[in-house]
């Protein structure tokens, strides 16, 4: 009888050793679509982030005293409103980071849900890391202390792109297309006017927004670009609507330059594969193609043993999590959000696909090298989704936009 006593106490205090071990994780909760049309993106950004939290922080012995981070993945369904029922069960669940990216409407909905949870509950307070939602709002009339975002946003790219563009002379119309939300109309609108300032010359032949993932079969706007007379087309689309809107403009007989911001990786590299070679072009942070670097050779060589159908096709989720970890070190706590806000904001890191990351305390909006890429077969030492196929960088524009003006006016608590 003894025995069994001494065996169910040393079962039980194991049993609550092992539970403060796990309370002290940093949960970080990944709200992003993992059913539905965008399953795809969101799965694979997932992945990301857990191989990236453990590559960069936790196979290392953790942060501070050993402290390690748990991401954990709630499924928003690309819907703003199912996206603040997760943000509460995750809070609820003890997480105090949240990382977005998919869709600028959700990253809208959930900043001002933690503006508004914050202010209220200052003991379980939470940062908002958006590592893919580009809405200039969100680091201009819409910017708050605990938003950070660290991917560029729309205008940052576009800028880049026009850049490009005005230097092409065979180019005198181009069509522009985009998904019916804030952040296709955000590239919509960049795109017009920074054509107009770069290059008054070219026409645009069209501009034209259509619903988000509800678009069974794009032939129709395809056939609108090709008859338009276009020689380039200007698309913020991702996800399946950025694979049904390239494959049937280029299967309507489009010979242009297609220029995006999300063509490649989650299925649509391979799906676009010799169609998509010397067309689609993309604008993006972090170069995977050459490899930066060897830190960023061995970092994709680890993700792709550990998910060998993955994609790296988002850096920017690398510098997201070496970020925060590198905040935390230096505001030396794991727990208390406005600290950590605090040393993250002007941070300046190396970051690691390439190139110095400067988070801009004005308005958190991280600053970085830009890079054009090229579809294609030739010279890519990685390729996404298993095919032959990769992003090549053709150009590079250091530091982007750094000077680019913002309306942001933080208010810090």
């Amino acid at each position: 009888m003894k025995s069994i006593k001494k065996l169910v106490l040393s079962t039980a205090i194991a049993a609550l050793t092992a539970g403060a071990a796990y309370a002290e994780n940093i949960k970080i909760a990944f709200i992003d679509p993992l059913s539905g049309p965008f399953a795809a993106t969101g799965t694979n950004g997932l992945k990301q982030f857990e191989y990236a939290a453990d590559a960069l922080v936790n196979d290392k012995g953790g942060i501070l005293d050993g402290v390690k981070f748990e991401v954990v993945g709630y499924d928003n369904k690309i819907s703003p409103k199912e996206s603040l029922i997760q943000l509460q069960v995750a809070i609820d669940q003890g997480a105090r980071f949240v990382v977005q990216g998919n869709s600028s409407g959700v990253a809208n909905a959930l900043t001002d849900a933690i503006n508004k949870h914050n202010r209220r509950n200052p003991d379980s307070q939470v940062l908002f890391l958006n590592y893919a939602a580009v809405d200039p709002a969100l680091t201009n009339d819409k910017c708050n202390f605990w938003h950070f975002r660290f991917d560029a946003n729309a205008d940052i790219k576009m800028d880049a792109l026009t850049d490009a563009i005005a230097k092409n002379e065979a180019i005198k119309k181009i069509y522009v297309i985009g998904q019916d939300y804030s952040f296709g109309k955000a590239v919509a609108a960049a795109a017009v006017s920074m054509l107009s300032a770069k290059r008054p010359d070219i026409e645009i032949v069209g501009n034209e927004l259509h619903p988000i993932g509800k678009v069974k079969d794009f032939t129709p706007y395809a056939r609108k670009i090709v008859s338009s007379g276009a020689d380039a087309v200007i698309t913020g689309n991702w996800g399946s609507d950025m694979l049904g809107l390239g494959k049937a403009v280029i299967e309507n007989g489009f010979e242009g330059p297609i220029y995006t911001y999300y063509a490649a990786g989650s299925g649509i590299t391979a799906a676009f594969g010799e169609a998509g070679k010397g067309s689609i072009r993309l604008i993006s942070e972090g170069q995977i193609n050459p490899p930066a670097s060897d830190e960023a050779k061995a970092l994709y060589d680890g993700f792709l043993a550990r998910f060998p159908d993955g994609n790296i096709d988002m850096p920017r989720i690398f510098n997201t999590v070496g970020m925060l970890a590198a905040a935390m070190e230096k505001a030396g706590t794991s727990t208390d959000a406005v600290a950590i806000a605090t040393a993250l904001e002007g941070m300046t890191f190396p970051g690691y696909f390439g190139g110095e990351l400067r988070m801009r305390a004005e308005d958190h909006q991280l600053i970085q090298d830009m890079h054009i890429g090229m579809h294609t077969n030739e010279g890519v030492d990685y390729t996404y989704d298993s095919s032959d196929y990769g992003i090549l960088v053709e150009s590079t524009i250091k530091n982007a936009s750094a000077d680019i003006a913002t309306t942001c006016k933080m208010k810090r608590p």
